[in-house]
């Protein structure tokens, strides 16, 4: 399997369950990791792939649900599948609203935890695509300059040209030229192209402050 195959981590203190589901998988060509515990996933030395977790929610010392809250608070972001022997409606609610992709119970069908597994995956692909993304954008707003920046956060804001000018200061022409370099270095293709960007700045805690002293 190749560099970026996605892995399925099985985190069970019962070997024949882990050995079980891990079969199940192999039959769907899924590439997959056995831990007894929380403790021992945490402690490996894991590859940054596209992934998922298959999670008992009973487990000795801790809960999956204290797994996944600790699993949050570190940064780690693979999308969780519970199974449970119990059937537990408030555990599952608990869960789905931390994020969990599904909450299945045993016993349960190797169909719905294959689909289960597959709808993880391409979760967790789409959110790996999305930060790449947010990443690039993030690196080309920071290549503009701060006088570039206030046009830019004045532009996604709505005002016209002749707002923008009176409210940084500047002639309006040199707006326009600002604007032109601000699609340029974000590679927009649009105003709106432009306003989503923004957004997916302010998404991510980035400041876009249209007081901000220029550097020109």
């Amino acid at each position: 399997m190749n560099e970026e195959s996605p892995i399925v981590a099985v985190i069970d203190d019962d070997v024949s369950v882990r050995e079980s589901i891990e079969g199940l998988l192999e039959t769907a060509a899924l590439r997959v990791e056995l831990y007894a515990s929380p403790r021992e996933y945490l402690q490996a030395k894991r590859k940054d792939n596209p992934s998922c977790i298959i999670l008992d929610v009973r487990l000795p010392g801790s809960s999956g649900l204290d797994f996944q809250r600790e699993m949050t608070a570190a940064g780690i972001r693979a999308p969780i599948i519970f199974v449970t022997g119990y059937a537990d409606v408030h555990m599952s609610v608990q869960a789905m609203k931390a994020g969990a992709v599904e909450f299945l119970t045993k016993p349960y069908r190797d169909q719905d935890l294959l689909e289960a597994v597959l709808s993880a995956i391409d979760k967790d692909r789409q959110r790996r695509a999305n930060d790449r993304t947010l990443t690039d954008i993030r690196q080309r707003f920071e290549a503009l300059t701060s006088r570039e920046r206030q046009v830019m956060a004045l532009t996604i804001s709505g005002l016209q040209t002749k707002q923008i000018a009176g409210a940084a200061g500047i002639r309006e022409v040199t707006v326009r030229v600002h604007r032109r370099e601000i699609m340029r270095k974000m590679n927009a293709r649009s105003l709106a192209d432009l306003v989503k960007m923004g957004e997916a700045l302010r998404s991510r805690g980035v400041t876009l402050d249209p007081h901000a002293p220029p550097d020109d």
